[in-house]
């Protein structure tokens, strides 16, 4: 059985697998950068180990190092979390040349469904809609021309090793073709060190919805139910719901199916991934698999009212499925927001810093899974996102009216962050309503940056009105009770004063 397991990641999801093995009684280990040395999850986990510089190639990235650590603490098993080394194959490979368990599917399904053009290939045998276009890599752009005039446009190039939108082009006709090709297959080079790249033909405005699914060693697969993650900006999600607001029951039924037709077809193991694009007449057809544990998977966890992070540990261990499809039944609805430390007002940049004050939403029905404590230095060197606030309630109305209330209760102060922002799109017509798809920021993007101009004012007015306030209460002070305003306050006694008076300060 696993009684120690070693969680190569960090932040909050690094947090989130600790939680689920201190309650199953497993130890856990933590790594740590130079970098993460002061991190929740180094002082949370039972065991902590130094692997490296800042940098993630020294550290989060250097797999050889962290099973060296796995080895000498006799771990039995890794949970890579998500990122890093969640999808390598290569990495997974090790462990079991090491004996130890990597917590996710075989290497061989990572490569095969990392591959975009293997896995779209895939799915076509295992009978699960995909977009039409091509099943190799395009070797030319002349080619690339060809298919594209087949296909019809408007097209979508797309890197076969690609995600988070890098090495993706759109084009909308054959002018454009040659450039957006080079273009695409530099960036892939850039980002994946492969320059392969395919065709797919573009959905228009489509649903981005995903299933989550579940398999054990033993063929047995089952579904979930679906997850909304159509708030997207530049590829990347923001906002996730379940359950989604375009789903049926039939519609749900006929895409479950083939999402755990697409898992069998693999034979995975653990916690994935099918994510469909979904247009506007409800035709449905496979994006990608995602083999491992998503960064949104608390949602289905609030409805289904399963923990994830135990049921991989569970079928890691060699164990059968504890449930069946019969056992799903979602409840209620939830949304998650990504909140990160990034400034909206300044093309999103990254804004990492210390943490100056921190004030965390509560409540029933709220979720926060975070890593970051007042004081707490917001590290450079990684992904900008510091936490995820989840809220439950009954109904859909009941959930935005939750998150809406959550969002308001969270402060943070001495880093910006997308709070507002998010709050902001709550307050779309579209996703009150729940009629969204995926262009639904780029088309209401003048007035969200409208709404972020008129935030920064008021947060600057607030910065004036308290700084004008320090001074008339510092004034009042020094000039004694002469004045009426002054005899009103006569009573009032700066800490500093009090503290400078304890401390024998002499003009005190």
């Amino acid at each position: 059985m696993i009684r120690k397991i070693l969680v190569a990641n960090r932040g909050e999801i690094a947090l989130r697998v600790m939680r689920s093995c201190r309650e199953m009684g497993i130890v856990s280990v933590a790594v740590f950068s130079e970098a993460d040395r002061a991190s929740r999850h180094v002082f949370y986990a039972d065991e902590a180990y130094c692997i490296g510089g800042a940098a993630s190639q020294e550290s989060y990235l250097n797999g050889d190092r962290i099973l060296e650590v796995a080895r000498g603490c006799g771990a039995d098993a890794i949970h890579p979390g998500y990122g890093f080394l969640s999808e390598n194959a290569s990495f997974a490979r090790k462990c079991g040349e090491a004996g130890i368990i990597f917590i996710g599917p075989a290497a061989e399904t990572i490569e095969l469904m990392g591959d975009k053009i293997s896995a779209r290939r895939t799915m076509i045998e295992a009978g699960v809609p995909v977009v039409p276009g091509t099943q190799q890599n395009l070797v030319s752009a002349d080619e690339a021309v060809e298919v594209c005039r087949r296909i019809g446009f408007p097209v979508m190039l797309k890197a076969s090793q690609g995600g988070g939108g890098k090495g993706m082009r759109l084009v909308r006709r054959e002018a454009d073709v040659r450039e957006a090709f080079e273009a695409a297959r530099s960036e892939a080079m850039a980002s994946f060190g492969d320059d392969t790249v395919y065709i797919e033909r573009f959905v228009e405005e489509p649903h981005h919805i995903e299933f989550q699914v579940l398999g054990d060693r033993f063929g047995r697969v089952i579904h979930l139910c679906e997850r909304e993650c159509s708030v997207q900006r530049r590829h990347q999600k923001i906002i996730e719901e379940s359950p989604s607001p375009l789903m049926t029951a039939e519609l749900r039924e006929r895409m479950g199916r083939d999402a755990v037709a697409a898992a069998r077809a693999v034979g995975y193991l653990g916690a994935g991934t099918v994510e469909f694009l979904v247009d506007r007449e409800r035709n449905y057809y496979f994006l990608e698999m995602n083999t491992r544990l998503q960064v949104e998977h608390p949602i289905t966890e609030e409805v289904c009212g399963v923990d994830l992070v135990k049921e991989q540990i569970f079928v890691a261990d060699g164990r059968p499925l504890r449930l069946t499809q019969r056992d799903i039944v979602q409840r209620g609805h939830a949304i998650e927001c990504r909140i990160c430390a990034e400034d909206a007002s300044a093309g999103f940049m990254p804004s990492p810093g210390v943490i100056s004050q921190l004030t965390e939403p509560g409540g029933i029905g709220v979720r926060l899974d975070s890593y970051i404590y007042e004081k707490y230095e917001i590290p450079v060197h990684y992904d900008p996102m510091i936490g995820k606030l989840i809220v439950w309630a009954t109904t859909r109305e009941f959930a935005v009216e939750r998150m809406r209330r959550a969002l308001d209760e969270y402060k943070i102060t001495g880093v910006k962050t997308n709070i507002a922002y998010l709050g902001s799109i709550l307050e779309l017509p579209e996703l009150v309503g729940g009629d969204y798809n995926t262009s639904v920021l780029e088309k209401n993007a003048d007035w969200l940056a409208l709404q972020q101009e008129r935030g920064d004012r008021e947060e600057i007015e607030n910065m004036a009105m308290i700084t004008a306030l320090i001074n008339y209460m510092v004034s009042l002070e020094e000039g004694g009770a002469g004045s009426p305003a002054g005899a009103a306050l006569s009573g009032f006694t700066s800490r500093w004063r009090e503290f400078g008076k304890r401390n024998g300060v002499k003009g005190i």
